[in-house]
């Protein structure tokens, strides 16, 4: 492993300690280029520099925190995603701004930003000026990078509004499933099946934030067929 190649491992591992402290887990020194999680009762797993999540699958299972390394693996594809990128992001030049802002994105009249802090990478989203010497118009999403990155593809022109649901829409769609397969005796089983794949693809696209307010749901009475 070359120096370079280390540094850049090293910061997306103290990248990932940030996001998975302020999603309640628990992180341990990095040690030989690896960040332990510990979850509730014990240690989780392991993510590498280079992304991997390393675990036991007896470990989890004891646990039974299944929902809870999905989550660690959903932190760290993102701030791998994010962290790549920033390693080459060229600094954003524009009148009125200072301050370490790089850009991530950069299509139509909008710009994505992120803007390294201790506090970890904050994103921000701006619109060009018609000179493209300055910009205006800005929207923060603090660490918020899927926010970031929906509001840039809106901004630019690349997705249209009306065609992207919003986390909170998600999750109604999700209670709307789980109501109508526990409520509904008519359902017949090959339809059961269709409502319970569309919930997988649904929760699929929730934010690692929104899987425990998912599994609360669950726990508190719907039971599934």
């Amino acid at each position: 492993m070359n120096d370079q190649s280390g540094t850049a491992q090293l910061r997306f591992l103290e990248e990932t300690a940030i996001r998975l402290r302020q999603n309640g887990f628990t992180v341990e020194p990095i040690e030989d280029h690896h960040l332990p999680v510990r979850w509730e009762k014990g240690r989780l797993c392991r993510v590498s520099g280079k992304g991997s999540v390393l675990y036991r699958q007896e470990r989890v299972d004891a646990l039974g925190a299944q929902d809870a390394l999905q989550a660690v693996i959903d932190t760290a594809k993102m701030t791998s995603e994010y962290m790549a990128i920033l390693e080459t992001a060229t600094l954003l030049k524009a009148g009125g701004l200072t301050g370490d802002y790089r850009i991530l994105a950069d299509f139509g009249d909008a710009v994505l930003a992120g803007h390294p802090t201790e506090r970890g990478v904050q994103f921000v989203t701006w619109e060009w000026d018609f000179d493209r010497e300055g910009v205006h118009h800005g929207h923060y999403f603090q660490d918020d990078y899927e926010a970031a990155k929906r509001d840039f593809t809106v901004r630019s022109g690349l997705v249209q509004k009306g065609t992207l649901f919003e986390p909170e829409q998600l999750a109604e769609i999700y209670r709307a499933l789980a109501f109508v397969r526990e409520q509904d005796e008519s359902l017949s089983f090959g339809r059961d099946q269709e409502l319970k794949e569309l919930m997988e693809q649904v929760g699929g696209l929730l934010p690692a934030d929104a899987l425990r307010q998912r599994d609360a749901l669950e726990q508190s009475g719907m039971t599934m067929k």
